[in-house]
């Protein structure tokens, strides 16, 4: 890790953090995470997760970075879904069955709406 000496160090520091920041959104114009914890696997996250990536495959739709993650830690509110849409913050969805996911990919995704009524607030 590196030693930050001075405020140019920090500087410098910050505009190396921010390219980063750019190349990372620049892959995708969003990215969706689907929490694939065994509490979410219990909760149908496999289902969900199939979801979205059937809206995917069958729009044909690119620059969506879809990944996965263990629990967050809100089991009661499984499947959980996070999504980033460019710059906006993450939105993260709880009780995410496959009808709900083709709502977020639909609606959040391609519409920019948020689905409100399975916003976990944060």
């Amino acid at each position: 890790m590196t030693t930050v000496k001075s405020l140019e160090d920090l500087k410098k520091l910050r505009e190396l953090a921010l390219e980063k920041r750019k190349v990372k959104t620049a892959e995708g114009k969003a990215q969706v995470t689907v929490a694939m914890g065994t509490c979410g696997i219990a909760a149908g996250a496999r289902e969900t997760m199939k979801a979205v990536l059937d809206v995917i495959e069958k729009n044909n739709i690119s620059g969506i970075i879809v990944s996965q993650t263990g629990c967050i830690g809100l089991c009661e509110r499984e499947p959980i879904v996070q999504v980033t849409v460019g710059e906006e913050p993450k939105v993260t969805y709880g009780k995410v069955t496959p009808e709900i996911a083709r709502r977020i990919m639909t609606e959040h995704i391609g519409e920019g709406k948020i689905v409100k009524e399975n916003v976990i607030p944060a």
